[in-house]
């Protein structure tokens, strides 16, 4: 499914679409230059590592020429051992140079609407509340849930698509889903 926003004041319109392989140099460029180098030791990218985003749940924002603007993925987790499914969101990045054009919001918009489409229970996350409480996320649900490594609590974040979801959930989140291929891991690195 595919999404277009018009930015207003900007002249290309941006289009949500599902990632392909061609883009993942180019979104590992945006990500160092949005993040930078230190985004690789997060506790987050511990449940990244060796794993594909979860089916369907990998998109980029495209310009008008087809240039990738932003990128946000979700990621297959279990809460607690032997816990429910639900998505790891992250990351979430922009093109520095483009920073308050609508494209993260447009982006998050577009993972959570997939995300229920396609079934899923609830997204949880590691950001800040002001910024992510405006697409209904909050920490509210998250007190007996933990990140492995270190995190900031207060920053673990979750949203039920689906009422209760959360409830009696409990433990370090866990890595789920599909492993990468040999071939994938070797230029993911």
């Amino acid at each position: 499914m595919e999404m277009s926003v018009e930015i207003v004041g900007h002249a290309p319109a941006f289009v949500m679409v599902a990632e392909t392989a061609a883009d993942v140099a180019v979104r590992e460029a945006l990500l160092d230059r949005a993040m930078g180098p230190k985004r690789r030791k997060k506790s987050s990218e511990k449940l990244r590592r060796g794993r594909r985003p979860s089916e369907g749940l990998a998109f980029v924002a495209r310009d008008a020429s087809g240039t990738v603007a932003g990128t946000v993925r979700l990621w297959d987790v279990t809460l607690g051992e032997g816990g429910k499914a639900a998505l790891l969101l992250g990351p979430l990045a922009v093109d520095p140079s483009l920073k308050s054009a609508g494209i993260g919001s447009a982006l998050m918009r577009h993972a959570i609407a997939e995300a229920a489409r396609l079934g899923h229970a609830a997204i949880l996350l590691v950001g800040d509340a002001p910024y992510y409480g405006r697409f209904g996320f909050s920490a509210a649900r998250t007190g007996s849930l933990a990140m492995p490594g270190p995190y900031e609590r207060h920053r673990l974040l979750a949203l039920e698509l689906v009422e209760g979801a959360l409830d009696g959930v409990h433990g370090t989140l866990k890595a789920a889903g599909r492993k990468l291929k040999a071939q994938e891991l070797t230029s993911a690195a």
